[in-house]
């Protein structure tokens, strides 16, 4: 999930730039004073309580307050993150927030400051007074939110700078500028996020070169068993003399065999990349599961599942030409043999994707097209599953 909180002191743009972040990511708006306002025109238990409280000139209290956040967080289900606003506003209410995350198994992801002069503020403001008719907001008037923020507000940072996810934005720009000042750190956390993607597909679908795509675009490395094999065999590893006669039989290689070798490629790789792209593994329900042991291993799981559906014909067609290239398999050498390979992929690797369906984790992508239209489908997709990440 991707959960911001946009502070800035009145007249910075927050309102506009709210607006475009939750177009652009899919966020659900959260406003303290809306949610307070919907309880009490509701007539529900904490409206009441917070009415009452309200016709007797006191300020509604963190109690009611954090139930009151709760509930409109719980209630939105369908967005991919959160977008706060005049909430937290006090220390106290920082740690609320952090609670609330905590058991919502997600975190606060970054903070954006609006850093706007008062001088520009209060120019901004009354503009707008004059352009909308708002006698409310004169110079006295503003000169008192203003000054009301940077009391509250400034303790309320030195709370967040101090958790490192705190960023100033220059906000004296135009809207797009200042919008994409923001835009560009937000894709910097999405990119320091881990994941760890499933390549499937049909022999001939495509599924190395897009992998590759992936890997290059978001700092991934593909792992292919059947490459981890190869080259174990070739560089005459420790396990090369137990992995060659399978490969020679066309048999499938053991699972302790492979989880080993998987294990030793990702301490190869670890903290030189983000993740990981799975191509050919797994191709069983067992090896499914021994996945996840070893994802777990290294704190992390599956971040989506890709696969890449071509029509057979078409599939036969590509590994037909194929088998006229340098990069044919053995597999390519005839239509029959071919055939006979889409057959047993069918049979072993259907109920895999069966259970990531289950675990909702598959993205399927229109594979038939050129490379690139295929990358096309599947970059989105990818994004919005690492955003959703908790």
């Amino acid at each position: 999930m991707l959960n911001l909180i946009l502070f800035g002191p009145p007249g910075a743009g927050k309102g506009t730039q709210s607006d475009l972040l939750m177009t652009r990511y899919n966020l659900t708006y959260i406003s303290t004073g809306e949610a307070l306002r919907n309880e009490i025109n509701e007539g529900t238990s904490l409206g009441l309580k917070a009415r009452h409280i309200i016709e007797s000139g006191g300020l509604v209290d963190d109690e009611i307050i954090v139930q009151i956040i709760e509930k409109a967080i719980q209630s939105q289900k369908h967005g991919e993150g959160f977008l706060f606003d005049g909430f937290p506003r006090t220390y106290v209410q920082a740690f609320i927030l952090d609670g609330l995350f905590t058991r919502l198994q997600t975190v606060l992801s970054r903070i954006f400051i609006l850093n706007v002069s008062d001088e520009v503020c209060t120019k901004r403001l009354l503009q707008r007074a004059s352009e909308q008719n708002r006698a409310d907001d004169n110079e006295k008037v503003i000169k008192r939110r203003l000054q009301e923020y940077h009391q509250k507000t400034f303790p309320l940072l030195e709370f967040y700078t101090d958790s490192g996810i705190a960023t100033t934005i220059d906000g004296n720009g135009t809207t797009e500028e200042v919008f994409e000042q923001i835009d560009k750190h937000i894709a910097e956390e999405l990119r320091k996020r881990p994941a760890n993607i499933i390549m499937f597909g049909y022999p001939g679908s495509g599924r190395a070169t897009q992998a590759a795509r992936l890997a290059k675009a978001f700092n991934l490395h593909v792992i292919s068993t059947g490459s981890l094999l190869h080259e174990e065999v070739k560089s005459g590893g420790a396990l090369a003399e137990k992995i060659e006669p399978f490969l020679k039989a066309g048999l499938l290689v053991p699972d302790e065999i492979v989880v080993r070798l998987i294990e030793k490629k990702l301490k190869q790789n670890d903290g030189r990349s983000r993740g990981y792209v799975f191509k050919g593994y797994p191709r069983t329900l067992v090896q499914a599961y021994i996945l996840d042991g070893i994802l777990k291993k290294q704190g992390t799981a599956i971040t989506t599942v890709i696969n890449l559906q071509v029509p057979v014909l078409e599939l036969i067609k590509r590994l037909d030409a194929r088998a006229k290239t340098a990069e044919r398999m053995p597999y390519d050498s005839e239509t029959t043999t071919i055939v006979a390979r889409l057959e047993e992929h069918q049979k072993r690797t259907e109920p895999v994707l069966d259970f990531y369906h289950n675990h909702n984790q598959v993205i399927t992508i229109d594979g038939d097209g050129s490379i690139e239209t295929v990358y096309e489908k599947i970059f989105d997709p990818v994004m919005k599953a690492i955003r959703n990440l908790k």
